[in-house]
């Protein structure tokens, strides 16, 4: 029976690491009014929400 829990949590972690590739990080450099120096926002979005994220100010 050892064997058989083992296995699933095999089953799980590769399910876990197949969702985790559809995340990824993105580094946006945003423009201060005040002072006009740049900063650096960074955030872990869905791969399908990348382009919203960008074109949001």
């Amino acid at each position: 029976m050892a064997k058989a829990a083992s296995k699933n949590a095999k089953v799980k972690d590769q399910k876990a690491a197949a969702e985790a590739k559809n995340w990824t990080k993105v580094i946006k450099a945003v423009r201060s009014p005040k002072t006009g120096a740049y900063t650096f926002k960074e955030t872990i979005v869905h791969k399908d929400k990348v382009k919203e994220f960008l074109a949001e100010k």
